[in-house]
């Protein structure tokens, strides 16, 4: 090994960085630079060249030369061919207290050495970790990829990795940390040589051996990364079966570190990560592999996951679970669709299979008890989808070219029958530009019919013909099939299946910029196993061609044409921007007129048609007052909003103009926080619910905001020019809470339980729309109705958990069914998915915009500590609370400001058990909880008197309102 070493003196440095390269001469520089611009001036560079035959060593030892004493190049006598020895080598030559590893294709943040070194020093820790951002280098839109940036919102320091196992096993790297070089030389620690995967061992060998370990959540490492590079890095070479070896062989010696130290819950996180991660990657690549690559894949796979304990398969979604499976046991004609899945998540690639109620992913395997729980897929909802929602797989069994067309066949997979046998079957396909602002072509399918499980298609496609791509921004074509059954569309993308597509004829194709741009299309497989075309230049005229627009395309003039391109949509975006909008939107406060009698109404931020404003709606079409109603829908476009209303897009330009010049708002929730209201609109807040958990000012959330931020969320709050409450209690909470003031305040109660209080009055009398919502649910008159309205589960993060029913809808039918019909629904924020066997007795009502009809029809109402009890309540009906998780809930920093135990008015169960007994009689609920119903309406209720509306309209839309 040659190394150039520098003159003897001077201090050691603060930091070694160790870059290592091999054949990238040209790269070198700028990593090594990198570390030289580094605000911290004392830190050394150590360049290990592994034998490069392109001029690397001679770039280093230029480099060493013209930065004396601060860089250093050495030179392995040869190629070790990985990352491991040359790390070592440098770290051998390294004389920082701490020390860095930088490949020659990355670059380190310029303040990374200096936010290392302070958080090493505070700290004491023998290791720094920092985050790392994946860099897109040949992304058009400078894409940037955090690496797994949960770990790396704030400092923290742990004195054992067993503290914190997601860092363990997700930030394997090791050029993203900081090192005690003392630490590494006391432990021995060095990369394993002649294996790749050399950082999985390493990085796990020094967070077992760190007494403390740092995290920092400054940027300090940029990972360089080539998408469209058609040499693969070796971490990405996963079609070579020696890849997966290594990867194996590194997870073994870290299962016995593991092991030795006794780590078992810390292997099981490891475990679960392999099965979710790593185990993926290389199942992603089998359907583009060979069957000798699969068998022998499958075989090293069950060498070594036949000892995981069944707590890691547990952990697994479900159809990973199903892959690990089917892999296990070699079954390609149901793994290859599961893989498919696993690549593209919403598609439903297999048939599936019904029994006994539950939604299986094939019929195979069924009598292993077992093996019935992993394919089990009710609880991923394909079942209950309509056609149009359905992303079904489409498998490309047949490609050829004759002349001047290509002859393609597929198969549609029909999920337990979706598309009937006898329903009546169209389809086109469409070829379109990859880049969306260009054009599409469609062709007419010739043949289309049921065959087993799948739909089978025949297409001959004229492209040479009608096909005519611009020629040069149009280089790829994504090919999809739209098909309709009886008048429902769904689409599909191609998956490329078994065609050898890679030997597949091109057929012949004329731009619209002459054949000098290409003169054939070519089928190509896309990065998720799709069928896709590309331009493709085969006789001379079109190479030459090609090549001089390429030139031209990087000159000068090309270059200012692109400038001006990407400024024109700099500008679009920034028009389209919210802070543009909001800009304008004042602009237009100052400058347009105010709109007399035009009402802007708003539920829910535009997700629904329902609530309070819609009560309010109506009563004035009903009284048919002259005012120009305009309600805000968010999403692609309305669903179920009224016909006679204009509606305009929450946030599109229509909408600001609205919000703009009306003269009145109202809504229940809030219109977005940044829009100042002019004083000559009046703004009606009807709110969405007596509060049970602590609202507005009172969260601790809200406390620690800073004076800014306060100042900015009050003056939101302070738009409301009225504020609908039902109660004291809630001129004691939500008004408190959100700083109403006394004369702001509407006693009237809420205009949407003005039906509920005029229900309870004649229960005999049934609402209209309760029967209508009874018939198309398919409820008889004979049937009582139990509704489940929970409320949301926030997240540690503070999101939204996903939904799952806290009690078997299973049970509650076979024990209630010939009596009950159940309906649930989730918080809007959720969706709920039910299986086939509870059809009829069960029914997901979560798609209804409005729960008032819900509420009418609802004989006793199951919930938690959702809103809703306050206003079913009104019904004087029976009220059951199913508080499984009441521990959990009670704990919540934000508390609540009604004791749910004490008070509820109804029987609070707190298991399935107690929840089943407490709905087996229901109208011994209702005589027992009586009095203390009455009470609780009283206390939570009492402006709720059954004409919240029109009084609302008289004050504001009367003859002597205020809109007069």
């Amino acid at each position: 090994m040659s190394i150039d070493r520098p003159e003897p003196g001077g201090a050691d440095p603060d930091i070694s960085v160790v870059v290592i390269v091999y054949n990238d001469a040209p790269r070198l520089t700028t990593a090594v630079r990198s570390v030289l611009d580094q605000t911290l001036r004392n830190v050394e560079v150590v360049i290990a060249d592994d034998c490069s035959t392109d001029g690397s060593y001679e770039v280093a030892r230029s480099l060493a030369a013209g930065h004396p004493g601060r860089v250093r190049a050495l030179r392995l006598p040869e190629n070790s061919g990985g990352c491991g020895e040359p790390r070592n080598q440098g770290l051998a030559e390294a004389r920082g207290r701490y020390v860095m590893f930088l490949d020659s294709d990355d670059t380190l943040e310029r303040n990374a050495c200096r936010n290392l070194l302070e958080a090493a020093e505070r700290t004491g820790a023998d290791l720094v970790s920092g985050r790392c951002v994946r860099v897109y280098t040949d992304s058009r839109h400078g894409k940037r990829v955090p690496w797994y940036p949960w770990l790396y919102r704030c400092t923290r320091t742990v004195e054992s990795i067993a503290e914190l196992p997601d860092l363990f096993v997700f930030d394997t790297l090791s050029t993203n940390k900081c090192y005690r070089r003392a630490f590494l030389v006391e432990n021995g620690l060095a990369f394993p040589r002649g294996i790749h995967y050399e950082d999985l061992l390493f990085s796990a060998q020094a967070y077992l051996a760190a007494g403390r370990i740092t995290l920092i959540p400054h940027t300090v490492y940029h990972w360089h990364v080539e998408q469209k590079s058609t040499t693969k890095s070796i971490s990405n070479r996963r079609h070579e079966i020696n890849n997966f070896t290594d990867r194996l062989e590194i997870h073994r010696r870290i299962d016995a570190l593991l092991n030795r130290r006794g780590l078992d819950e810390l292997k099981l996180h490891k475990d679960i990560k392999f099965l979710k991660h790593d185990l993926v990657l290389y199942l992603r690549e089998l359907p583009f592999l060979d069957d000798a690559y699969r068998h022998r894949f499958a075989e090293l796979a069950r060498g070594y996951l036949q000892d995981f304990p069944q707590a890691a398969y547990a952990r697994l979604d479900r159809v990973q679970a199903i892959c690990a499976y089917l892999l296990m046991r070699e079954d390609w004609d149901n793994l290859m669709p599961a893989v498919d899945t696993l690549i593209n998540h919403d598609k439903i690639s297999a048939p599936l299979a019904e029994r006994d109620g539950r939604v299986y992913w094939c019929d195979r395997y069924l009598d292993d008890p077992g093996a019935r729980e992993v394919m089990d897929v009710t609880a991923l909802g394909h079942h209950g989808r309509p056609l149009e929602r359905m992303f079904l797989r489409n498998v490309l069994t047949g490609y050829a070219v004759r002349g001047d067309l290509v002859l393609l066949e597929g198969a549609v997979v029909n999920p337990l029958h979706a598309v009937p046998a006898d329903a009546r079957l169209t389809a086109e396909l469409e070829f379109r530009a990859r880049r969306r602002s260009l054009q599409t072509f469609r062709f007419p399918v010739r043949t289309l019919r049921h065959e087993g499980d799948t739909l089978v298609w025949q297409a001959s496609v004229p492209l040479s013909g009608r096909f005519r791509p611009l020629g040069v921004v149009d280089e790829v074509w994504d090919v999809r099939l739209h098909l309709r059954a009886d008048g429902r569309r769904t689409t599909s993308r191609i998956t490329a299946g078994n065609v050898d597509l890679e030997s597949a004829a091109a057929v012949r194709v004329r731009p619209r910029l002459s054949r000098l741009m290409a003169d054939r299309l070519a089928p190509e497989v896309s990065a998720k196993g799709h069928l896709a075309f590309r331009l493709a230049q085969h006789g001379a005229a079109a190479r030459h061609g090609r090549a001089l627009v390429d030139r031209h395309l990087h000159g000068s003039t090309a270059r200012t044409v692109k400038g001006a391109y990407r400024t024109l949509r700099a500008v679009k975006r920034d028009l389209a921007s919210g802070t543009r909008k909001v800009q304008v939107y004042h602009r237009m406060l100052r400058l347009l007129p105010v709109r007399r009698g035009t009402v802007v109404f708003e539920s829910h931020l535009g997700k629904q048609y329902s609530d309070s404003p819609r009560a309010l709606y109506e009563e004035l079409r009903r009284r048919r007052l002259p005012v120009t109603a305009i309600w805000s829908y968010a999403g692609e476009r309305p669903d179920g909003f009224p016909d006679d209303a204009e509606l305009v897009r929450r946030w599109s330009w229509r909408y600001l103009r609205a919000l703009a010049q009306a003269e009145f708002w109202i809504d229940n929730q809030g219109f977005p926080l940044r829009l100042a209201k002019r004083p000559e609109t009046t703004y009606i807040q009807t709110w969405h619910g007596s509060a049970l958990k602590k609202m507005g000012f009172d969260e601790p959330g809200y406390r620690v905001m800073s004076e800014q931020e306060q100042r900015a969320y009050q003056e939101a709050l302070d738009r409301f020019d009225h504020f609908v409450v039902r109660s004291e209690h809630d001129v004691r909470t939500l008004a408190r809470a959100y700083r109403i003031p006394e004369e702001k305040l509407l006693r009237t109660g809420y205009p949407r339980n003005d039906a509920l209080v005029r229900a309870a009055r004649d229960p005999r009398v049934p609402d209209p729309s309760a029967r209508r919502l009874a018939e198309r649910l398919g409820i008889g008159p004979d049937r009582r109705v139990v509704l489940y309205a929970p409320t949301f589960r926030a997240g540690a993060g503070g999101g939204v958990q996903a939904f799952r029913l806290p009690f078997d809808v299973q049970r509650f039918a076979d024990r209630f069914g010939d009596r009950y019909t159940l309906l649930v629904r989730s918080h809007y924020l959720n969706r709920v998915t039910l299986p086939p066997s509870v059809a009829g007795r069960v029914i997901d009502v979560t798609g209804e915009g409005d729960i008032t009809p819900l509420l009418l029809l609802a004989d006793a109402l199951v919930t938690d500590y959702s809103s809703v009890m306050f206003d079913y309540a009104l019904l004087r009906r029976p009220l059951v609370f199913y508080v499984y998780d009441w521990e959990e809930y009670s704990r919540d920093a934000r508390g609540t400001y009604v004791d749910l135990l004490k008070e509820a008015p109804g029987p609070v169960a707190r298991t399935e058990d107690e929840l089943l007994a407490a709905l087996s009689d229901l109208p011994a609920v209702g005589a027992h909880y009586e009095a203390q119903l009455k009470e609780f309406v009283d206390k939570y209720g009492e402006y709720d008197r059954g004409d919240a509306a029109a009084r609302i309209v008289d004050r504001f839309f009367g003859p002597t309102g205020e809109a007069r």
